[in-house]
């Protein structure tokens, strides 16, 4: 069973809750996404590296992505499709990169991600590279794995599949996160330990993450009340 699959599947049984509702204080825009559409996205993601990139399980994929809601699809279809995700764009070997535009890394695929708040792509990608949103758009919203992953595969750089999924549960317990919480946090997606408490640990609980990204420090305490806060993973 992979990362997807165990932590986040079973949250469909609830498909229209909030499962991400994402602030960038940079340019003052607020994106909510449900369940259903995070998994829509991961799937659209999960179906182009298995059918279009002939993704193998335990492919390395690079995500060299800022915490975004868009990055959410990215790893969860990345993990679904059996990858192995890496962090570090200096390790090498990479199957598919997922990177900003502009960013400069060796793939085989390099998938230009643009991080615009109403998923528009990228008109005119950089030579060598492909528009991520351009690519999977075409693609089917649901996502059925054929591939078995093994438990000891690696999933998030060192951590295996069995690993991660332990790790993200008990830091869930950890950090206080339980099922129905809302959870505030800027933390910004760059090491595992950061996606492992900002995102994975609040899919493993069955909360519902508010990420800020580029975030304003004079907004946050109206956020907390507005947005119904009940657990604060933000910079003091």
């Amino acid at each position: 069973m992979n990362v997807t699959e165990a932590l986040f599947a079973p949250l469909m049984a609830d498909s229209a809750k909030p499962l991400v509702s994402h602030y960038d204080d940079a340019d003052g825009t607020r994106i909510e996404l449900s369940r259903a559409t995070v998994a829509n996205w991961a799937a659209k993601t999960a179906n182009w590296l298995r059918d279009e990139v002939f993704l193998e399980p335990g492919a390395r994929v690079l995500v060299a992505l800022p915490a975004h809601w868009q990055t959410v699809g990215v790893l969860l279809g990345s993990w679904w499709a059996g990858a192995s995700v890496v962090t570090d764009p200096a390790a090498g070997d990479f199957e598919v990169a997922f990177v900003p535009q502009g960013f400069e890394v060796e793939a085989e695929t390099v998938a230009a991600v643009a991080l615009d708040p109403l998923g528009r792509g990228i008109r005119s990608p950089e030579p060598g590279t492909v528009d991520y949103i351009g690519e999977i758009r075409v693609h089917g919203d649901f996502f059925r794995s054929y591939a078995v992953v093994p438990g000891e595969q690696p999933a998030l750089n060192e951590l295996s599949v069995d690993a991660l999924v332990a790790l993200a549960r008990a830091r869930a317990s950890e950090q206080g996160i339980s099922a129905g919480d809302r959870v505030l946090s800027d933390l910004d997606w760059h090491s595992p330990e950061s996606i492992v408490d900002g995102l994975v640990a609040v899919i493993a609980a069955g909360g519902a993450l508010v990420q800020c990204t580029n975030p304003d420090p004079t907004k946050l305490a109206d956020r907390r009340r507005t947005e119904r806060i009940t657990v604060d993973l933000t910079t003091p």
